[in-house]
């Protein structure tokens, strides 16, 4: 029999690692730096949000958080780990560990002192230049297969929202909405955002 091959212990992660990362690796690592693992693969933060970008993110999260008091649902900003296992809630089982910008858990056994695990009612990803195929393409399919039941994604420059609700294990898109728009939450019934009153002064 041949001994049981053992993966490297690696403390400074690498994108252009050909293996899978672990939750259990991610622990390990002693970074400065704003990292994610989507099933097994390292993405780094570039550059830090823009200003816009955390402008969004602050007012949409306000509004989620005086929506949600004396409610069971909580919700939380990056950096926030968020791990979506796919069998075992073992660390090293689970191969996505994300950081939403933000996000609503409603399930509150899904909260650990560690973030949560599990899929979150709603995410929000707000795009940045730099970041937007990671949002769009590999954030997609892990937030769809792992359960997440509302995910929208805002455009600040564009002020636009288009939102996945999830229909039988499938998103399925939203029209484009944008300034006019009211637009509610399927995940969080009750909110409702007036788009042109949430993006103005947004410069």
């Amino acid at each position: 029999m041949k001994p049981e091959e053992t993966k490297p212990i690696v403390y400074e992660p690498s994108a252009s690692y050909s293996g899978k990362y672990s939750y259990a690796d991610y622990l390990t690592w002693q970074l400065d730096e704003v990292v994610e693992i989507i099933k097994g693969r390292l993405f780094k933060m570039t550059a830090a949000p823009s200003r816009i970008h955390q402008k969004v993110t602050t007012k949409l999260s306000h509004r989620l958080y005086g929506f949600l008091e004396e409610k069971p649902c909580e919700v939380y900003i990056a950096p926030f780990d968020v791990r979506l296992p796919t069998s075992s809630t073992k660390n090293h089982d689970v191969y996505t560990v994300i950081q939403p910008d933000v996000c609503v858990i409603c399930d509150k056994n899904k909260l650990d002192d560690a973030g949560c695990i599990g899929a979150p009612d709603l995410i929000v990803e707000i795009l940045s230049p730099g970041n937007n195929k990671k949002e769009l393409q590999n954030k997609y399919e892990v937030y769809q297969e792992s359960g997440v039941r509302e995910y929208w994604i805002i455009h600040p420059s564009e002020q636009t929202l288009l939102i996945y609700s999830l229909k039988e294990g499938v998103f399925i898109p939203s029209r484009l909405f944008t300034s006019g728009d009211n637009v509610g939450s399927n995940a969080i019934p009750g909110f409702n955002l007036d788009l042109e009153d949430f993006f103005k002064d947004m410069d």
